[in-house]
């Protein structure tokens, strides 16, 4: 799908330019050529970037995980799967690799996450009676999965940082959507369960789930109540306080506990740093191919057809339209992460990092999920060939968490 979609950026874009070029526009070919190479080394200084960040958060993962915070963070949410995956036997592997995927996507781990994952997947094969067909545990895991509560965005705050610092804004803090993004997957991922729940007929009304979906609430409920009130700026600044604070006071806390428990935490960190060093490294082709493609398409106009053409029609609904820029971030996030990465990057590098339209992207991104690339790899990889209802809930999922971050969006920021 990815691959259809980026000819096709590059081939719609190209006849556009030709078009307009045989019109009289005789330097359109060097606009998008001259856009060529100018984001090539956007995405290269991104990806640059983001090497001191990723290590920097890996290597504090790494602490956290030797010193047995993140296998503590699994065993909490234990209970609530237990009532969630109803038919997973008492004491099953599955069980402890389904929460520790979920701890590792909770902090944003996604190379943690991915084979902790398909590890699942495998052990959820055992027990599945039809090997080709997906079961109920698998089409829950799958769902939640893709639709998981964030609650440290870490690629998106490293690329905001990094642009930050390209576009000039000193002391920008790239972490002030954090809760807006921590809401925005509460919602996705609320949307997921009811809907898995309904059609697997799985009570939710028990303490575990209650308990944990109501605590959440209480606690989104009570910050926003405490920021409701604020001026857009000083909300922003609140925010940006918190997110910074909790993030600062999660990477003392590792540290501390490894250290009172006798971890090495020096050559812990050195390891974990080593893979994001790699991470980083490893998404600029990814990067630089998708931006590229959507230069030719932007420099050509055809992205500014297709935004004014969704503008036009929001408009004519008597709906308030500069959430629009945005949106193709979240139409392609369910086919593709380093898709959605790129053109994130591209309204973040248009309209500017710290605009409305700059956080809203960062909290579409973090907001929602690549349904299509995650039920492809998890299912391909036990073999699975019937999906039954799987692909209905997640895209109900992404969804329902794309316009919750689009409505979040305005209430924290816009007018900003």
């Amino acid at each position: 799908m990815l691959n259809r979609i980026w000819i096709s950026f590059v081939l719609i874009g190209f006849v556009a330019t030709l078009v307009q070029t045989l019109q009289g526009d005789l330097t359109l070919f060097t606009r998008v050529l001259t856009g060529l190479f100018d984001t090539a080394r956007t995405g290269f200084d991104i990806a640059i970037g983001l090497v001191g960040i990723m290590s920097l958060w890996l290597g504090i993962m790494k602490v956290g995980e030797k010193g047995g915070l993140i296998q503590l963070f699994g065993r909490a949410l234990a209970p609530f799967f237990r009532r969630v995956f109803p038919d997973i036997p008492a004491g099953h592997p599955a069980s402890g690799s389904i929460v520790m995927n979920f701890s590792a996507n909770l902090l944003g781990l996604d190379n943690a996450a991915t084979p902790l994952g398909l590890k699942a997947m495998g052990e959820l094969q055992e027990i599945n009676p039809r090997k080709d067909t997906a079961s109920n545990p698998m089409i829950m895991f799958l769902v939640l999965n893709t639709a998981g509560i964030t609650l440290i965005p870490t690629s998106v705050i490293a690329i905001r940082q990094s642009l930050a610092l390209q576009q000039g804004l000193v002391g920008f803090n790239a972490a002030d959507i954090f809760l807006p993004t921590l809401l925005g997957t509460f919602v996705s991922f609320c949307a997921g369960l009811v809907a898995v729940a309904t059609w697997q007929r799985i009570n939710l009304l028990c303490w575990p789930v209650l308990g944990f979906l109501g605590g959440f609430a209480a606690l989104m409920g009570g910050l926003h109540a405490w920021l409701g009130g604020l001026p857009p700026a000083q909300m922003a600044e609140m925010i940006g306080l918190l997110g910074s604070g909790i993030i600062v006071s999660l990477i003392v806390l590792f540290v501390a506990v490894a250290a009172w428990r006798g971890v090495d935490v020096y050559e812990s960190f050195v390891e974990g740093a080593r893979e994001g060093f790699g991470v980083a490294v490893q998404i600029i082709p990814y990067l630089i191919a998708m931006l590229a493609a959507i230069s030719l398409f932007r420099t050509s106009g055809c992205m500014d057809y297709l935004i004014e053409g969704i503008r036009s029609v929001v408009i004519a609904l008597g709906l308030n339209a500069d959430f629009v820029p945005a949106l193709p971030v979240g139409l392609m996030k369910t086919l593709s992460g380093s898709g959605a990465r790129g053109l994130m990057v591209d309204v973040m590098t248009t309209y500017g990092v710290d605009s409305f339209q700059g956080r809203l992207a960062a909290i579409i991104q973090g907001s929602t999920e690549t349904t299509f690339y995650v039920l492809a790899v998890y299912f391909g990889s036990v073999n699975i060939t019937r999906t039954r209802y799987a692909v209905a809930c997640g895209l109900i999922a992404d969804l329902v968490g794309l316009v919750g971050a689009i409505l979040i969006g305005y209430l924290f920021y816009h007018g900003h």
